[in-house]
C-alpha cells in the first residue's frame, strides 16, 4: 500500500515511511492510495469473529507487507487488551465506552498501536527517532504511556498550560524514562502548529515523527471499535448513527473510512463544542479556521481540525455528498453541564464533557428508525473538578489514576517555536 500527500506535491510513500516521516514533506498528511472494501460475507458473518480477528482484517490491506501478518496480529492483539463496552441510555440510544485502557482515554488504540508499529521498524536501528506530538488532553497521555520504554524511541509532547485537566497533566508530565512534556504558553492549534514547522525543519537534527491523528498509524486504528459496535448491535439495530464528539476530526473520520470498507453505518454526527469550523463549513461551503476556544470539553478545543481534509478526500471533495452522510452540530458549555445533568438524573449514567456533547448530538439529530450510539472518550474522572460540580457528586478515582495523583510534574516551559527547537537540538 502507498500513501500520498493531500498536498499533492510530495512523492508517494509506504506504509513504513508514512509512519516514520508523520507529515510529508510539503506538509500536507498521508492518505491510501487505495481502499478495498470488505467482502460483503465477512460484514454478513461479522459476529463468528473475534475482536482481534475484525481488526487484522480491517488494517491489514493499509499495513501490506510493510509488517508480517504473524506479526501484525501481535501488535493488534496487544492494542486491544481491554474491553470496548456499550451502554444502553434510552430506548434508541447508547454510549460506546472507549475509557477502559491504560489512560482510560479512546486515544489508547492509536497510541499503542503505533508504538508497537514503530518499536518494530525500529528494532535493528541504533539512530533514534523523536515522536514529536500536540496535545489537547488524552492524546499526551496515550502516547506516553504507549511509548514508554519503547527502544531507540523518545517522545516530546506539547501541550497548553493551563488548557487541559489535573489528571491528564499528570498524566503526560510524571512518566519519565523517555517522556519529555513541554508546557506551551498558548492554546492547542499552536502547539500544533509547532509540530508541523518542526517536522519541515531542516535544521533540525533529529528523526522526527509524529504519533497526533495525522499519523497514519495512529488514525487508521480508530476503525476497530466502529466495527465492534456494529457487531454488537446489528442484529437488533440494523440501523446505526455515530455522534462522536469531535475536535481534531481524526475519529469520526477513522469511523468514515470503516464506512468506505463497507460498515453499513448510516450516518455521522461530529457533535463539537463551540469550536465549531466544521459545522460553519457546512453551512456556508468556506473553510475558515478560527482560533481555538477554551471550553469544559477541552479535548476538542481544536479551531483547525488537521483530518477534516481526510474526511473531504473520503468523499471526493464534493461538499454535498459530505452533507449526506456527515452532520454537525455545536453546543456551549452550559448546554453541555444540563446534557450532562439530565444524562445522571434520568438514566443514573455519569458522563464526561465529551460525551455529553456526543449525547446532544443524537437528541439534536432526527434518528427516525435508527439506533445512536455516541462515543464516551474518556473517562469522567479525567475531568474531575468539571463532574463533580455539575453532578454535585464524587466519583471514586481508578486505581491506574491514583498512581499518577501524587507523583511530581515536570515540565519544560516553552513560549514559542524557538524554544521548541532549541530544545531539540541540543
Amino acid at each position: 500500500m502507498n500513501y500520498y500527500s493531500l498536498h499533492h506535491n510530495s512523492p508517494k510513500v509506504s506504509f513504513k515511511e508514512s509512519v516514520i516521516k508523520g507529515l510529508a514533506p510539503d506538509r500536507g498528511i498521508y492518505f491510501p492510495e487505495n481502499i478495498t472494501p470488505l467482502s460483503e460475507e465477512f460484514i454478513l458473518n461479522i459476529d463468528k469473529y473475534s475482536h482481534e480477528e475484525i481488526a487484522f482484517e480491517a488494517i491489514q490491506q493499509f499495513v501490506g507487507d510493510d509488517i508480517p501478518s504473524a506479526i501484525l496480529k501481535e501488535i493488534i492483539a496487544e492494542t486491544l487488551s481491554f474491553d470496548f463496552p456499550i451502554v444502553p441510555i434510552e430506548d434508541n440510544i447508547g454510549t460506546l465506552e472507549l475509557f477502559h485502557g491504560p489512560t482510560m482515554a479512546f486515544k489508547d488504540v492509536g497510541a499503542r498501536f503505533m508504538a508497537r508499529c514503530l518499536g518494530y521498524f525500529n528494532r535493528d536501528k541504533d539512530e533514534n527517532v523523536t515522536v514529536l506530538v500536540a496535545t489537547s488532553g488524552d492524546t499526551g497521555g496515550a502516547v506516553a504511556n504507549g511509548f514508554l520504554g519503547v527502544k531507540g524511541v523518545e517522545v516530546v509532547i506539547l501541550y497548553p498550560s493551563g488548557k487541559v485537566s489535573k489528571i491528564q497533566e499528570k498524566q503526560l508530565t510524571t512518566l519519565g524514562q523517555n517522556i519529555t512534556a513541554l508546557e506551551v504558553d498558548g492554546v492547542f492549534d499552536d502547539c500544533q502548529d509547532m509540530v508541523k514547522t518542526a517536522f519541515l525543519d531542516k535544521e533540525i537534527e533529529r528523526i522526527l515523527t509524529s504519533a497526533n491523528s495525522i499519523n497514519i498509524a495512529r488514525w487508521l486504528p480508530q476503525m476497530f471499535y466502529f466495527f465492534f459496535a456494529y457487531k454488537a448491535l446489528h442484529k437488533q439495530h440494523p440501523n446505526i448513527v455515530f455522534s462522536v464528539p469531535s475536535g481534531n476530526f481524526g475519529n469520526i473520520c477513522a469511523g468514515i473510512m470503516a464506512q468506505k470498507l463497507g460498515l453499513p453505518i448510516q450516518h455521522f454526527i461530529a457533535s463539537t463544542n463551540v469550536n465549531d469550523t466544521v459545522l460553519n463549513y457546512l453551512q456556508s461551503g468556506e473553510y475558515a479556521p478560527q482560533k481555538s476556544i477554551a471550553t469544559i470539553s477541552n479535548a476538542m478545543d481544536v479551531g483547525n481540525p488537521s483530518n477534516f481534509i481526510r474526511i473531504q478526500e473520503l468523499y471526493n471533495n464534493d461538499l454535498e455528498t459530505i452533507k449526506q452522510h456527515f452532520s454537525s452540530y455545536s453546543f456551549t458549555d452550559d448546554e453541555t453541564k444540563k446534557a450532562m445533568k439530565s444524562i445522571y438524573n434520568q438514566y443514573n449514567y455519569i458522563s464526561d464533557p465529551h460525551g455529553a456533547v456526543g449525547y446532544l448530538g443524537l437528541k439534536q439529530h432526527n434518528l427516525q428508525d435508527a439506533y445512536g450510539v455516541f462515543l464516551e472518550t474518556a473517562h469522567p474522572v479525567k475531568f474531575l473538578p468539571t463532574v463533580e460540580s455539575t453532578l454535585n457528586l464524587k466519583l471514586d478515582i481508578p486505581e491506574q489514576i491514583q498512581e499518577i495523583m501524587h507523583k511530581k510534574k515536570e515540565a519544560i516551559q516553552a513560549t514559542d517555536y524557538d524554544d521548541l527547537k532549541c530544545f531539540l537540538n541540543k
